[in-house]
């Protein structure tokens, strides 16, 4: 969206308001189009059926283009790029995800400089690799990323987004510089994108005094096939017979849990401390270095495409397009 100068309010906009605003995409030597939604949302209000919707934008426009920039916002900006990059299986072409602190049409707003690189970028790539490849990235900021590596880490600083448990790709300043090491391999498998998510999932976040009662309520939706459970540290959290034993029985009813970490830096080890190991013990899946932002993506990607049991467990610890490391 793009800030009205006399009504300051925020309002969709299309390439025309775009070259109003942002004169330089003119000096482009490439051809840009856009498309925009109707009835913009508040990021907030992100759904699995907006990403479905940006999976059929690419799917139904792939042939045309060498690379595609979403402008979304940021607060769950973060939760589209891992979901994209589960969906667009396949994908040999850049997606390169963007937004900005302030919105454009301010004066300030870091939204120019990040749409501008942005599409650079979305252009350069295919001509930096001699064979295709492609991924979903975030960038902000002078700075590309892995989409399913990132977090959003500010809401005050324009370096708002960061991968902590991943190279950034790509550092923008005078010269842009890739670290190609670090990009997805070619894709051996045809595009074949999927628009189908399961909301089947539930988020159990532990914190010191959690009782049996919250804990039960959060496992009471029947429909939920996935929790993602929210530890401390490498993984670790309560052990005491009650929560290990409600835990055990859940995932004998077919319930996964997948064992995510609350730091932002590392991974979980289960089995490196002795609450940990008790949860490995009892079935409990570790998620690793996945952001909790992959994670949820992820499991509701895997339920949309019809995973269960052994096949769904298997998955979720397996990178599926560079969201963890094994």
């Amino acid at each position: 969206m793009i800030q009205d100068p006399k009504t300051l309010s925020l309002k969709p906009f299309n390439l025309e308001h775009l070259l109003e605003t942002i004169p330089e995409l003119e000096r482009f030597n490439f051809n840009i189009h856009s498309s925009s939604f109707e009835d913009p949302i508040d990021s907030s209000n992100a759904t699995p059926e907006l990403w479905s919707h940006l999976v059929s934008i690419i799917k139904n426009n792939y042939e045309n283009y060498d690379g595609f920039v979403i402008l979304h916002g940021t607060d769950t900006m973060a939760f589209t790029a891992s979901a994209l990059s589960f969906a667009l299986e396949g994908l040999t072409k850049p997606v390169v995800i963007t937004g900005s602190q302030l919105p454009i049409g301010m004066l300030r707003t870091d939204g120019k400089e990040n749409l501008i690189s942005s599409i650079e970028i979305a252009a350069t790539l295919p001509q930096v690799f001699s064979e295709n490849r492609g991924e979903v990235y975030i960038y902000f900021d002078g700075f590309l990323f892995r989409g399913n590596r990132t977090i959003k880490s500010s809401t005050q600083h324009f370096e708002a987004f960061e991968s902590p448990n991943f190279p950034a790709l790509a550092e923008v300043g005078v010269d842009v510089k890739f670290d190609l090491d670090h990009f997805l391999k070619k894709r051996i498998e045809p595009f074949s994108p999927k628009d189908v998510f399961s909301d089947a999932v539930g988020v159990l976040y532990l914190f010191p005094g959690i009782t049996m009662d919250t804990i039960k309520a959060t496992f009471s939706n029947p429909k939920n096939e996935v929790y993602i459970m929210r530890t401390f540290g490498s993984g670790n959290g309560p052990t005491h017979k009650d929560f290990l034993e409600f835990l055990e029985n859940e995932i004998k009813q077919d319930k996964v849990i997948l064992n995510i970490t609350q730091c932002d830096r590392g991974a979980v080890d289960q089995g490196k401390y002795e609450s940990s190991g008790a949860y490995k013990n009892i079935g409990i899946l570790g998620g690793l270095d996945m952001t909790f932002e992959a994670a949820i993506t992820k499991s509701m990607f895997l339920l949309g495409q019809g995973f269960s049991g052994k096949e769904l467990k298997q998955k979720l610890i397996e990178p599926i397009c560079g969201e963890l490391s094994i």
